[in-house]
């Protein structure tokens, strides 16, 4: 056993030396942290809990809609906290199987990640916005194709915010959307529109309701708007086909009872169609001018999101400190499209071995190319397909002990842990300037795709040079950006 031991070790230390990237072979992590337990059994029991979760029992009661939005106007400069829901507390996901589930939650990614793309080509492409604006008074929905504002397809969206919306204030589930930038929600009249949880949106109940005019900044700031009667109307269109169509207004939001902040650009949406099901609308949390995070001029904001799996909350914060444990790294800003969240990644490590990769991986170029950003609305990581498949044959050199099965949808890499309640798997890190590296935990990477123990490896490649950083890569990490100083934080548990 010792001679064994003895000629793995001079196997492995060949092996580094004659590597090209030996220098950069280990990383600062100690064998300490080179591994990590899957808590297979607790996996496999939160995809029946999910399956049997209703979200009527979820839903606030008048009492609890009322302490929400009963609350006194402030600055700017205060801080705002709202909860953040999963999809499936407001979503019936009873009477299905978790490997459907999977496999729509994963057809829902693909289509936002192609909109995301799609969106960028557009800016990448110098895209005259004049060509985008519609001729016609009336805008027509039928005829929109691409991306044309800023927004992208999130499906139905994956995480929900419940936000006051006029005065009085009434209550709605939004969207999350760091991805995106204008707001919007369900309005009466209804031309066509989606089924919400909430009543639709009444302006005329609404004393804080006010048209945006054509003149206005905020109407000209739009990619795609068009006029009736001086009053601004607004389009944006998805990639999955999805869109809202309406007048372009301003709103009082109400956060909580924390605090609510006036006058609002968002989007009244009369004609609304595609896979929105749920949420009243969506708040664009980008970095453009028309973000909510723009426009009530937050000089930070953070959220923490909760295993999709477990039926909890967490919160949606504005303007409050970032955690003092966070692992940071600088926040990147792409030259031709302001909207995305880039972040400064150098390189990714497993089970402590620095995955050999060229240090321009992950690099944004000044032509607005490359680099890797931080998105709530896409789940599963994409990599550039090169770094990617380095990623996952570094994998699964560490895992030749586990037993591997057939890949599943968009994973290639998947394993049977039927007979297991807990396995030890290879730590996966995300490496940031300064020798700073963020651990994930095995469940952010090895996530089941059925109720029986197939488990795959949740990472995927991707054709596109922009690479994404993922919803299940970040749960159960507090994600601060904190957009005074241009850094982004991880804080692990702090939901």
């Amino acid at each position: 056993m010792a001679l064994n031991r003895a000629l793995f070790f001079f196997a492995t230390l060949l092996l580094s030396l004659l590597s090209p990237s030996s220098s950069r072979m280990f990383s600062s992590e100690t064998s300490e942290f080179a591994t990590s337990v899957l808590d297979v059994s607790a996996s496999l029991q939160q995809t029946q809990t999910i399956l049997s979760f209703n979200p009527e029992t979820f839903q606030p009661s008048q009492t609890q809609e009322q302490e929400e939005t009963l609350t006194t106007p402030t600055s700017s400069s205060s801080s705002f906290s709202v909860q953040l829901h999963p999809r499936e507390t407001l979503l019936n996901a009873q009477n299905q199987n978790y490997k459907s589930l999977v496999l729509a939650r994963l057809d829902r990614d693909s289509a936002r990640v192609k909109s995301l793309n799609t969106k960028l080509q557009v800016a990448l492409n110098h895209v005259n916005r004049s060509d985008l604006r519609p001729t016609e008074t009336e805008l027509q929905p039928e005829e929109l194709s691409t991306p044309v504002s800023s927004g992208i397809g999130q499906g139905s969206g994956e995480y929900f915010t419940r936000v006051g919306v006029g005065q009085p204030a009434k209550p709605f589930y939004m969207v999350l959307d760091t991805g995106s930038d204008v707001n919007w929600l369900q309005c009466k009249p209804c031309t066509d529109c989606y089924q919400q949880t909430d009543p639709v949106f009444d302006p005329s109940a609404s004393s804080s309701y006010s048209p945006v005019t054509c003149d206005s900044q905020q109407c000209s700031s739009l990619d795609a708007s068009s006029c009736r009667n001086d009053k601004c109307l607004y389009q944006v269109s998805y990639g999955d086909g999805s869109f809202t169509v309406g007048e372009y207004i301003t709103e009082t939001l109400s956060f909580g009872n924390t605090g609510s902040i006036s006058r609002v650009p968002m989007g009244c949406g009369h004609d609304n169609e595609g896979l929105f099901v749920g949420a009243a609308g969506l708040l664009g949390l980008g970095g453009g001018s028309l973000s909510l995070t723009s426009q009530i001029k937050a000089s930070s904001f953070s959220y923490c999101l909760v295993d999709r799996d477990s039926g909890k909350s967490s919160t949606l914060e504005f303007n409050t400190a970032r955690p003092g444990d966070s692992v940071t790294a600088p926040l990147l800003k792409n030259p031709k499209l302001n909207t995305f969240y880039y972040v400064k990644l150098t390189g990714m490590s497993v089970g402590g071995q620095m995955v050999p990769l060229q240090p321009s991986t992950f690099a944004l170029d000044s032509s607005g190319r490359g680099g890797i950003i931080v998105d709530s609305g896409t789940a599963i990581t994409r990599l550039q397909t090169q770094s990617y498949n380095s990623l996952r044959d570094a994998f699964k050199r560490l895992t030749q002990n586990l037993r591997s099965t057939t890949g599943f949808a968009l994973f290639d890499t998947c394993y049977d842990f039927s007979s297991l309640k807990s396995v030890t798997v290879p730590t996966v890190s995300f490496h940031f300037s300064d020798g700073k590296s963020l651990r994930l935990p095995a469940k952010n990477y090895l996530i089941p795709v059925d109720s029986t123990g197939t488990f795959c490896f949740a990472f995927a490649p991707s054709s596109s040079s922009l690479s994404i950083i993922g919803n299940v890569q970040q749960q159960g990490t507090r994600v601060s950006f904190d957009l005074a100083n241009s850094l982004v934080g991880f804080s692990p548990t702090k939901c």
